[in-house]
């Protein structure tokens, strides 16, 4: 073999541990976005299932709300399922849109049923609402962690994939860059707070 043939060999072989590191990076980056959606699963299986608790207790008090109390477990069984099918696929843009449309829709029920709980002293002042409010709130606290490390794990890994020349990589393989998880605030809640004196 010539020194040309040589160089043109060594060259090739650079290129191809380059192209196979670019790769394994892009493989441990997308796993590491499975795991961090993996954390928030956990964060909403414990929601999930601290709801019917919170709901069995007020269902104690709220003779006359049952339809706030069902809006609660339809939504929540909503939320569950939603979960479930993006625990499937957490690389999947429509599973993670759909989630949030349904955890969005939780929340406004969980919310309305806080301001029914309002109108009950008695249940309000009830020991086992109170841990599981507390609960709940500290569920909810985790759940804003978690989606911000996977968002964060989505930001690292579509710059990875985005950069030239690793996206050239990443093309080959249909490594493309993934959805974020986008807030589930509305619009209206966007808006500054006004305060009047």
């Amino acid at each position: 073999m010539s020194i040309t043939q040589w160089i043109l060999l060594a060259a090739g072989l650079l290129v191809l541990f380059w192209a196979v590191g670019a790769y394994n990076r892009l493989v441990t980056l997308k796993n590491a976005i499975a795991n961090a959606f993996g954390q928030i699963d956990v964060q909403l299986k414990r929601r999930h299932d601290l709801i019917p608790n919170l709901v069995e207790v007020a269902r104690q008090y709220l003779v006359h709300e049952s339809q706030t109390l069902e809006a609660v477990i339809a939504a929540r069984n909503q939320a569950r399922s939603a979960e479930q099918t993006a625990a499937a696929s957490p690389l999947s843009a429509q599973a993670l849109a759909a989630l949030a449309g349904a955890e969005q829709t939780l929340g406004a029920a969980l919310s309305r049923l806080m301001v029914v709980v309002e109108d009950y002293p008695e249940l309000k002042a009830d020991q086992n609402l109170r841990e599981l409010s507390e609960e709940l709130a500290s569920t909810e606290n985790r759940i804003g962690f978690a989606r911000q490390a996977y968002n964060d794990q989505v930001l690292q890994f579509n710059d990875a994939a985005s950069q030239f020349p690793t996206l050239i990589v990443a093309r080959i393989f249909g490594l493309l860059p993934q959805a974020m998880l986008a807030s589930t605030t509305s619009e209206a809640e966007r808006q500054p707070v006004k305060v009047q004196f």
